[in-house]
């Protein structure tokens, strides 16, 4: 037996990595909104990932980016844009799926994989503001995994206030000629369907900025930058985006007219804050289980680290605190496939989740003590992946702004 498979701390024979990353019993309430149509994709789900993403996957994190064939593989299975119509190749589910599909992700430590972003933020677009011609012609790709997508709005003078972006559109007969540059894309290594959100009018505010879906793969005047070095979710590729004088067709805007691309984007960032929470949960439980499981076998002045009652006081903590999470978290899900959430409330649910997701990380990596330092054991990714989270879909100090209007 090597030294590797052997945890230094326990002395117990170490799990692959895979299996001590995986997250089979829930810590939290499993969520209210589960019927027995998605407990059978979570299960289906759970299965694909083991079998098919599994093997090859520290690979792809190693790599910065994971393969084409891997989310061709995914949306062979059917796992990709599960909302979208079956008539457009998703399921006709509802973000309920979506949300399973997340879920399994972060329970099974594969969150580095950018279905999140593709299937319920990038497709969404599509659905719900693309014409009849457009859904046939990208939904079908997305949901098969033929096309990769992404959303360009964030660039290196303007992040969480969109109306500041200054790529621009202009028309020019039957195109537009976009010119710009965008930062920190996820998906933006691979995607050949990008969302890019530019001012058509620079001097209408809000009212001047339009979204167009660009085929990378058809068109001049595109470059990628480098694939981004990042703190965390290394196996997730972003990108730098640069569209030099890139014509792309009218019939590329996205909407009946110029001037809605504000609007489309606020209407859909409560969907996308809410993504952010229901992954901050599921890496919150995963982070427990681990962290539960350590403190049983980890032995300190001849008893177990969980004997300890400032362990057992601080887990009882967490484990509150993640059940509220967990509960708030529910709610809005239901409220949103019912139509109801609005943009205040998953406002809160984004910052308090992802607030508590950092501290869980904090709290449970110095359970582990040094080796929690260590890069080898899953606790290290999580907090490392933790800390984006307050920042991506609106940093939390704008989520603070947002809930205080309605005040």
């Amino acid at each position: 037996m090597s030294a590797r498979t052997v945890c230094p701390a326990t002395g117990r024979r170490r799990r692959p990595f895979r299996e001590e990353n995986d997250v089979t019993a829930p810590i939290v309430p499993p969520p209210t909104w589960m019927s027995e149509d998605l407990t059978l994709l979570d299960d289906a789900f759970a299965r694909f990932l083991e079998r098919d993403i599994a093997p090859d996957y520290e690979s792809w994190v190693e790599a910065g980016s994971v393969t084409r064939a891997a989310w061709e593989k995914t949306g062979a299975g059917g796992f990709l844009c599960p909302a979208a119509p079956e008539e457009l190749g998703g399921s006709g589910g509802s973000f309920a799926h979506d949300a399973v599909i997340i879920r399994r992700l972060g329970l099974a430590g594969f969150d580095h994989f950018g279905i999140a972003l593709h299937s319920a933020i990038v497709a969404p677009y599509i659905q719900h503001y693309g014409s009849p011609e457009q859904k046939k012609r990208w939904l079908p790709g997305l949901a098969s995994g033929k096309l990769i997508g992404a959303i360009a709005m964030t660039e290196p003078g303007a992040g969480s206030d969109l109306q500041a972006v200054r790529t621009s559109a202009v028309r020019d007969g039957n195109q537009y000629l976009l010119n710009g540059s965008k930062t920190f894309i996820t998906n933006g290594q691979l995607a050949n369907l990008v969302i890019v959100v530019a001012k058509t009018d620079p001097s209408a505010g809000a009212k001047g900025v339009s979204l167009f879906a660009v085929e990378t793969d058809t068109v001049e005047g595109f470059r990628r930058g480098r694939n981004l070095d990042k703190l965390g979710f290394k196996g997730n590729d972003t990108s730098e985006l640069f569209f030099d004088d890139m014509r792309v067709p009218a019939d590329a805007l996205i909407g009946p007219e110029e001037g809605q691309g504000f609007y489309q984007l606020m209407e859909q960032l409560p969907q996308e804050r809410l993504l952010v929470a229901v992954q901050a949960m599921a890496a919150i439980e995963r982070a427990l289980a681990l962290t539960l499981d350590y403190v049983k076998e980890r032995k300190a002045f001849g008893k177990r680290v969980l004997d300890f009652q400032n362990t057992q006081f601080k887990l009882a903590e967490l484990k509150t605190e993640a059940t509220i999470g967990q509960v708030f978290v529910n709610d809005c899900i239901a409220r949103h496939v019912a139509g109801q959430l609005d943009s205040v409330t998953a406002s809160m649910a984004k910052y308090w989740t992802t607030d508590l997701q950092m501290k869980v990380m904090d709290e449970c990596l110095q359970f582990f003590g040094g080796y929690g330092y260590m890069n080898e054991y899953p606790i290290s990714r999580l907090f490392a992946d933790a800390r984006v989270q307050r920042i991506y879909a609106g940093t939390n100090e704008i989520m603070k702004v947002l809930i205080a209007r309605s005040l």
